[in-house]
C-alpha cells in the first residue's frame, strides 16, 4: 500500500495510507524520486485553495517533481528506470488560448497537484507520456524537481523583457524570487536590487548575485534617490506585494507580478499606479520552457541547489508544510523524498 501526504484543508497535512488508481491510455507510471514543497502548496496548505481551485476532498498536492520510469517508454526513446521530469500542466489544447500559443493560460487545464488533481507527495504516480521530459543521465533528482519552479521563473523574465544592464528589483527572496534573480542576470540585466523581510532570504538573495539586499520597498526608493526602477518583478506572498511593486516602479516603468497573496486578495492605491503610468503584467505557470531550463542547470549557468535548505522524507513532511508556513528561520526551500 502507498502513503501519501494529504491535504484536508487548512492547516491540516497528514500522511495516509494511498490507493493508487489505475492507470490510462497514454500514462506511465513513475516511482517518484523527490518533490518539492511550492509557494502554491502553502497556499492550499494555509487557505484552503487558490480562487476557485478549492480543496473540497482531501488532496495529495506536488507538482514539482521528478522520477524513475517503471517501464520503457519507446515513443520517448526512454528506458526503465530513467530519472525524467514531468510538465504538470495538461492543457486542453483546442481552446483559443492553447492554439494561440499560451497553454500556460488554458481554462481547461488538468493540472497535476492542484484540487482536483492528486500529486506528486506520494511514492507512484500515473502520468500521461506526453507530459515526460527527457533530462540528462548527469541531472540528479533535486535538480530535476528544481526544473518546474525554474520554468516559472524563465517565463517571468520572459514577460519582463529585461533590457541590457538595466537595474531591476525583485520583490521577494523565495525560491521564485531567487530564481529570477538569477535568469535576469543570465538574460542580461544589470544590478540586481532584492528584498525580503526574512535575513535568512537576504542572505541568501546576495549570495545568488543580488547587487543590494534589503527589508522593503523603501531600501530601493533610497538606493535609486526615490525614483524607483524601470522594472520590477514581484515574487511575494504578501497582499501587499502589488502596491509594494508599484512603489518601487519608476514613472513610466513595467511591473511583472508572479506571486500568489495570501488570501488571494492584493491591497492598492490606485493612485500611485495611474501616475506612473505604469505597464502591469500578471505571469501565471510557464509556456514551453524545459529546454531552456534544462539547459541552464545542466551546464551550470545558475544555482539550483543551494536554495534547498530541507529535505525530508514522507512522513516529516507535514512539519515541513507548518515551517514553511510559520516562515521558521532557514527556510527557504523543501524537498521531499517519499521513499527516504
Amino acid at each position: 500500500m502507498s502513503r501519501a501526504l494529504f491535504l484536508h484543508g487548512p492547516h491540516d497535512a497528514r500522511v495516509a495510507p494511498f490507493n493508487l488508481r489505475e492507470g490510462r491510455e497514454g500514462e506511465t507510471l513513475l516511482d517518484v524520486a523527490a518533490v518539492g514543497l511550492c509557494g502554491s502548496d502553502l497556499h492550499y496548505y494555509k487557505d484552503g485553495g487558490i480562487g476557485s481551485a478549492v480543496i473540497r476532498e482531501p488532496f495529495v498536492p506536488g507538482h514539482e517533481f521528478g522520477g524513475y520510469l517503471s517501464e520503457d517508454v519507446t515513443e520517448l526513446g526512454l528506458s526503465r528506470g530513467a530519472l525524467v521530469a514531468v510538465d504538470p500542466n495538461k492543457a486542453c489544447g483546442v481552446c483559443e488560448h492553447c492554439r494561440a500559443g499560451h497553454p500556460n493560460l488554458c481554462p481547461n487545464v488538468k493540472f497535476i497537484g492542484a484540487p482536483p488533481f492528486d500529486g506528486a507527495m506520494t511514492d507512484r504516480i500515473w502520468v500521461p507520456k506526453s507530459q515526460i521530459v527527457p533530462l540528462p543521465e548527469t541531472m540528479s533528482p533535486l535538480e530535476a524537481v528544481m526544473l518546474e519552479p525554474l520554468g516559472v521563473a524563465i517565463h517571468a523574465v520572459d514577460l519582463a523583457k529585461p533590457r541590457l544592464l538595466e537595474r531591476v528589483a525583485v520583490l521577494g527572496c523565495g525560491p521564485i524570487g531567487l530564481l529570477i534573480l538569477q535568469v535576469l542576470k543570465v538574460a542580461g540585466a544589470g544590478e540586481v536590487l532584492a528584498v525580503d523581510p526574512l535575513p535568512h532570504r537576504r542572505a541568501m538573495a546576495k549570495t545568488l548575485g543580488a547587487a543590494q539586499v534589503g527589508e522593503g520597498v523603501a531600501d530601493i526608493r533610497a538606493w535609486t534617490h526615490n525614483e524607483g526602477c524601470t522594472l520590477v518583478i514581484e515574487a511575494t506572498n504578501s497582499p501587499d506585494g502589488f502596491r509594494d511593486a508599484v512603489l518601487a516602479a519608476r514613472i513610466g516603468g513595467r511591473v511583472v507580478l508572479v506571486g500568489i497573496p495570501d488570501g488571494d486578495v492584493y491591497t492598492l492605491p490606485a493612485a500611485e499606479a495611474r501616475r506612473r503610468g505604469l505597464k502591469i503584467k500578471f505571469s501565471r505557470r510557464m509556456g514551453e520552457v524545459y529546454p531552456r531550463a534544462i539547459e541552464l542547470v545542466a551546464t551550470g549557468k545558475l544555482d539550483v541547489k543551494t536554495m534547498v535548505t530541507h529535505e525530508v522524507g514522507l512522513e516529516e513532511a507535514p512539519e515541513a508544510f507548518r515551517r514553511h508556513a510559520e516562515n521558521a528561520p532557514g527556510v527557504v526551500k523543501s524537498l521531499i523524498y517519499p521513499t527516504r
